[in-house]
């Protein structure tokens, strides 16, 4: 399918826009005893079969007192995976399964009352999807490709990855449009029965009262 120059010079923008984003920084607060209500979870969306690297840094040391985990989950209970006593840099890197939001969760367990103040403990989340997830040095020495050849393919798949993108939203906004009309259709036929019902009721309530009042002499 073809676009239009301005919707791929839009494509383009995104895509270096993309490319120029930071990390997320955030204070992850120690409690006493696991639980759910404890996590923070940063979440995002990814397509069927797309590679995901999710790189955290954690300050802090292992054995200061608090234990950071790191759980990786989508919205339909497909696990990525687990990391236990995190400190300093860790890469985790799964291959979606579904198209669906994932969930990178954090807890900071508390288990000696010796940690420094304040419990807290600073992460750095850093996801990257698709083709920015991709070791463009390795592909670049493999392929024997130029600086600028490697960063114009790069840019090239991540506006690829956009248009992808932009046909899924449309198969699920047509998908959405067919069952509303079909909805639409189911009710206005509903509503054709409901309003012949009431009218073979009145016809039959006429008829009947018409015979009873008949059978009694009034009419």
């Amino acid at each position: 399918m073809a676009y239009p120059q301005s919707i791929l010079r839009v494509l383009c923008g995104l895509a270096l826009l993309l490319a120029c984003a930071e990390a997320l920084h955030f204070d992850l607060m120690a409690v006493k005893r696991h639980d759910s209500k404890s996590e923070r979870c940063i979440r995002n969306f990814v397509s069927r079969d797309t590679l995901v690297m999710v790189t955290s840094t954690i300050s802090g040391h292992k054995g200061d007192g608090m234990q950071v985990n790191i759980h990786i989950k989508d919205a339909v209970g497909n696990e990525y995976g687990r990391a236990k006593d995190v400190a300093g840099e860790k890469r985790m890197a799964f291959t979606s399964l579904a198209d669906s939001a994932f969930d990178v969760c954090f807890e900071n367990i508390l288990y000696s009352n010796t940690a420094p103040q304040p419990h807290t403990r600073k992460v750095e989340l850093d996801v990257d999807i698709g083709a920015d997830a991709k070791d463009w040095s390795a592909i670049q020495a493999t392929e024997k490709l130029k600086p600028v050849e490697t960063e114009l393919r790069r840019i090239e798949e991540m506006v690829q990855e956009i248009v992808n993108e932009m046909d899924y939203l449309r198969t699920r906004e047509q998908k959405l449009r067919d069952t509303n009309e079909s909805t639409n259709n189911r009710v206005k036929w509903f509503g054709f029965g409901t309003i012949g019902m009431l009218m073979a009721l009145g016809a039959w309530q006429i008829v009947y009262l018409r015979a009873y009042f008949r059978s009694k002499h009034l009419i």
